[in-house]
Formats: C-alpha cells, structure tokens, sequence
C-alpha cells in the first residue's frame, strides 16, 4: 500500500474525461508539506490538462477522510520561516484548487479535521458518507484555523464558521455538514455514494469543457486576493504554533 511511505501516497488516473486524484498517509491520511506540495502541482498540471475535463479528489481507505497537517511535522516546527512554510502548505493547495480551471469534486468517506475540510471546502462539490464528520480543533491546541478558513466561510457562511470552530473538541455530523452547504450530497451507503458519484462525475465531464472553465471562474469570482491572503495567514499560524501555550497543548496531546 501506498500509505506505507513516509510521505505518503499521491496517485492519478484518467478515465473518460475525468482525472481521479488519491492520496494517502499511513496516519489517517494526514499531510506532510512534501504531500501538499504533490497536490498543489498535480491540481495545476491537471488545470492545463485538454484530455481532463473534471477532477475526483479522494483519499485512500474506508475510514478517515483527511486528519489534516501532519502531527510530527507541526511538533517539529522551530521558527518563524519553518511555521509560515508549514502552514503555506495548505494554502497552496487551497489556491492551486481556486484557480484549477476544471471543476472539482470531492468524495469525502469519513472523519475529516482540520486541514481537511479545508480541502472540502475547496471542491466545487462534495459527495460524502454519512461517517464523515467534521471537526476544527485548531484553537484547542493554540493555534486557529486561519488559512483555510476563507474557503470553509465561502461555502457555509461566517456563523457556521464561528459555530464550527468556537467548538474545537465537538465533532459535526455529515448532516449538518449538508445543511450549511459543504456537502452537496450525503449517503448511507459506500456502494451507493460511488454508483451516484460515478454518473455525476462522468455527466458532469461530458458538458462543454469551456462553459464549465468560465462557469467555475464565476463561482470563486472575488476571491483574487487569497493568493496573498492566505499566506499571510500562514504566517500568523506559523507565530501562534511557536507560542508557550501551544508548545505545551502539543506535548500534552502527544503523550
């Protein structure tokens, strides 16, 4: 299994117009900057890709979606350079999806934290299973969920966003998840959620490549600004997770 390297695991397939992205790491497919820095290139190559029309982004096995920014790589952070490029990680990511000119769809089948919602907030729409709640527990070890918030407040508004992330331990059910707007469907059944997302996807890449291009502009229109934005913000999160309140949050959560 690709989830076996220490970087992880980052694999691409084309089939009919639809380019299925799948990543992994062995802890609950969580990220390491140099697994970030593969997405954020693979989203820009697909971007100029004539033969993609539509991308799925997934994550290998049945249980954890994404756990977010890798645990040992945070615990490892030692400056200010080191915390900014850390958390530019997801940043570039983020923006390599905003600008992606073909539309991306999420399949998300599991828990998902941190970083990882970010991720699905960032696809344009999400199929998801019944297991995959949701979670930003950022400010309880220090820090706060800066860098992807601005994706996950343009998808479900800035008081679910308070709600979300003012509850840092509390996990959120893929129904809420549904009713605030970051996942378009929700089923209870793995075997249905990919029969549905197969059709949806491969419909969806039979539209005219170009009207989905300047359609997808249309939907991320007034977000320009997030190329600066967002690693600014990964800047502060990089100074909060060198704070004495954090360094303690992290050794406690680790032993």
């Amino acid at each position: 299994m690709g989830t076996d390297r220490e970087n992880g695991s980052l694999y691409t397939s084309i089939n009919g117009k639809v380019a299925t992205i799948e990543f992994g790491h062995r802890a609950s497919n969580s990220f390491v900057a140099v697994l970030l820095e593969r997405l954020a290139k693979e989203f820009n190559e697909l971007s100029e890709n004539e033969d993609v029309h539509v991308i799925l982004l997934k994550s290998e096995g049945d249980k954890t979606f994404c756990a977010g920014a890798s645990f040992n790589e945070l615990m490892a952070v030692s400056n200010l350079e080191e915390g900014k490029e850390f958390f530019s990680g997801f940043a570039y990511v983020i923006n390599a999806m905003r600008t992606c000119k073909k539309v991306i769809v999420g399949r998300i089948q599991g828990k998902t934290v941190g970083g990882g919602v970010g991720l699905a907030a960032a696809c344009d729409y999400v199929y998801a299973h019944e297991n995959a709640s949701i979670k930003l527990s950022e400010l309880s070890i220090g820090i706060a969920p800066l860098v992807i918030a601005p994706a996950v407040e343009r998808k479900i508004g800035v008081g679910a966003l308070s709600e979300l992330s003012l509850a840092p331990t509390e996990w959120k059910n893929a129904y809420w998840a549904q009713e605030k707007g970051l996942f378009g469907k929700v089923f209870d059944s793995i075997s249905e959620l990919d029969k549905e997302l197969d059709f949806f996807v491969h419909q969806l890449a039979s539209y005219n490549p170009e009207g989905l291009t300047e359609w997808k502009k249309v939907l991320w229109k007034n977000t320009e600004h997030w190329e600066q934005l967002l690693v600014e913000r990964a800047a502060i999160t990089g100074t909060l997770v060198l704070s004495d309140f954090t360094r303690n949050a992290l050794s406690k959560f680790k032993k």
